[in-house]
């Protein structure tokens, strides 16, 4: 059996701030963008991995759901409290002063980790902590 993974999801208040975030700073590709319901995905892509697929999505995707589950929602998010990802690089330092540069929030500059990979970490514009790491040679 082959298992692998195909989408991860991302919540977004901003599809623009996003996608200069994710695709100019980021370059990652846009794959698709799509309205639906009152709500927007926008599907962006590594060139080096394209079979794996970030949906930037809003931060309750259920046209159904309470107007307080999208307030306590959007209040986890200004805090930063919802998960990003974990991307990973061959250069961490070269990675973190484009990101830096960008004016993007930084989180933690690169250092070498005891598990065996140098990362550093950033918040996106809406608030995701993005992790970048490079495994060190052994």
């Amino acid at each position: 059996m082959d298992l692998k993974l195909a989408q991860c999801f991302i919540a977004v208040d901003d599809h623009e701030k996003a996608l200069a975030f994710y695709r100019d700073v980021l370059g990652l590709e846009v794959r698709n963008d799509i309205a639906f319901e009152g709500m927007r995905w926008v599907t962006v892509a590594s060139p080096d991995q394209p079979d794996v697929e970030i949906v930037l999505e809003p931060p309750v995707a259920d046209p159904h759901a309470t107007e307080d589950d999208r307030q306590a929602a959007a209040e986890l998010m200004a805090k930063g409290q919802l998960r990003g990802v974990i991307f990973r690089t061959d250069d961490c330092d070269a990675l973190f002063e484009k990101i830096r540069a960008s004016g993007a929030e930084v989180l933690q500059e690169p250092m070498d980790q005891p598990y065996g990979v140098r990362d550093f970490a950033f918040r996106d514009p809406a608030g995701n902590m993005l992790r970048f790491n490079q495994p060190r040679a052994k």
